[in-house]
């Protein structure tokens, strides 16, 4: 279900730009997220062991992934999970929907879910007549705002705390008026267990999928990723499937990673792994198990060796924390579901460059996102290569999805002329020459269309009445 419009990125920069309060709330959570995530990995060390040895496994990982898919759908299969290929984001949501209407259910019960964000699959239940309501808080107090997330790990991360007091008085019925936090969360817990109660079919995400066992492991803080797993008779797991690792022991270090690099604990309060549904004789669990492993371009992006770096990933929001781009910005400005660093290289690749090739400019460069990322996926290299892809038409296997969509004659015919004149001395000095005479009048081009969006972010060079030889000359300095 890709996107069918292009994201007015200006318009919403600006508008984001303009918002003091976001702002504010973006700050003092960042803060607090960077604060953490140093403290825990305050040695440098130690950090780099770890994190070299997480880049192995995920690389390990992705260059044996059909293999693992095909161990994976085997050993859930004899666990007694059964599992579904979908290729889209429509075929992905499609399944769903088949197993939710399979067994007449209207109450489906989420777990925090970003690839069931990318199907949009609550807005595909909802027009199905099946409420679908989300059990995390940050999820549940944006679904309340009618709102998507803003951020990776913490949804509601652009909201503070007097925003949701008023968001709960205005949306729960019967609720008073508070700011105080342990009675907010109390609030929506109480909501929270009543549909939990109800809830027919649960559908969560899953962090890792181990080929080895069949196990799949699902990270969380609240223990609401747990109710949807047990309480309800019918479980529906929603997976990229670049998610897969090969073996149990592989888990450890990269959950190490994920909890310090997210939130900067040590561990989470839970961590499910779930290998099977109910067994004979078992108290609790869902009857059925269902694994959906999603492409939506995935595969594309895995033939290609520098790509592929991207599918690296383990979702702990580290990049987003440190880039001087999403913090000033939130998530929301970037249009898509995912967001900063992470989103600025997975979804142009995955929406194509002609859709959401923008977010590749939507970076500084300053590598702070390679910096703590604890996979060590090369950003700004791969931020070069959309970049570069987006003015590029020639077509290849590799080529990324509404490549060269930026390409226009103009450009191309002074970047071709650039290079002449750079190649011939005397093509250069004639050069050198005409711009100290009309570089003055260089201004009058910013009417031009070419010249006026080059412009918008950019102060136009002033260039000197007298090119360096020239004066090295007049000085009587010898060219070498």
């Amino acid at each position: 279900m890709a996107s069918t419009t292009v994201v007015d990125f200006p318009s919403n920069f600006i508008k984001a730009l303009g918002n003091p309060q976001l702002r504010r709330n973006l700050r003092a959570a960042m803060d607090t997220l960077g604060l953490r995530r140093r403290t825990l990995f305050a040695d440098p060390a130690f950090f780099a062991q770890l994190r070299a040895r997480g880049d192995a496994i995920r690389q390990r990982s992705l260059r044996k992934l059909p293999q693992l898919l095909e161990q994976l759908e085997r050993k859930c299969t004899e666990n007694g999970i059964q599992v579904h290929w979908a290729e889209t984001t429509t075929e992905a949501s499609q399944i769903c929907l088949d197993l939710i209407q399979r067994h007449n259910a209207t109450r489906v019960i989420k777990g925090k879910s970003m690839v069931s964000e990318e199907m949009h699959l609550n807005h595909v239940l909802e027009e199905h007549g099946i409420e679908a309501l989300e059990t995390d808080l940050g999820e549940y107090i944006i679904q309340l705002d009618h709102e998507t997330p803003s951020h990776i790990i913490v949804p509601a991360i652009h909201k503070n705390r007097d925003q949701i007091a008023h968001l709960f008085h205005e949306k729960i019925p019967d609720t008073p008026y508070t700011e105080v936090v342990e009675e907010l969360n109390a609030i929506a817990r109480k909501v929270l267990r009543e549909k939990f109660f109800a809830g027919e079919v649960g559908v969560s995400g899953a962090n890792f999928a181990v080929a080895e066992t069949g196990t799949l492991c699902l990270v969380e803080n609240e223990g609401n990723g747990r109710m949807c797993t047990t309480a309800p008779p019918v479980h529906i797991v929603v997976m990229g499937l670049e998610k897969v690792v090969e073996r149990l022991e592989d888990v450890p270090p990269l959950l190490r990673l994920l909890t310090g690099s997210a939130t900067g604990q040590l561990i989470t309060t839970y961590f499910n792994m779930i290998t099977s549904p109910r067994k004979p004789g078992e108290k609790d669990g869902p009857r059925e198990v269902h694994l959906v492993l999603l492409d939506n371009g995935r595969s594309k992006i895995l033939a290609d060796p520098q790509l592929r770096e991207t599918l690296k990933c383990i979702r702990c929001g580290a990049c987003l924390n440190h880039c001087p781009v999403y913090t000033r910005l939130g998530g929301h400005a970037y249009g898509y579901v995912y967001p900063g660093p992470i989103g600025s290289i997975l979804t142009p690749q995955i929406e194509g460059l002609d859709h959401a090739g923008a977010m590749a400019s939507a970076s500084s460069l300053c590598g702070a996102c390679e910096e703590v990322c604890p996979v060590k996926i090369p950003i700004t290299h791969i931020l070069r290569r959309l970049r570069n892809e987006s003015y590029n038409k020639v077509d290849s296997p590799n080529a990324v999805k509404g490549h060269g969509y930026k390409s226009n004659l103009a450009e191309s015919l002074t970047w071709k002329g650039w290079a002449m004149s750079n190649a011939a001395p005397w093509a250069n000095a004639l050069n050198a020459k005409m711009l100290a005479m009309l570089g003055s009048q260089l201004t009058k081009l910013t009417k031009v269309e070419l010249v006026k969006n080059w412009s918008q972010g950019r102060t136009l060079p002033r260039f000197a009445p007298k090119s360096l030889h020239v004066l090295a000359k007049e000085k009587g300095i010898p060219h070498e």
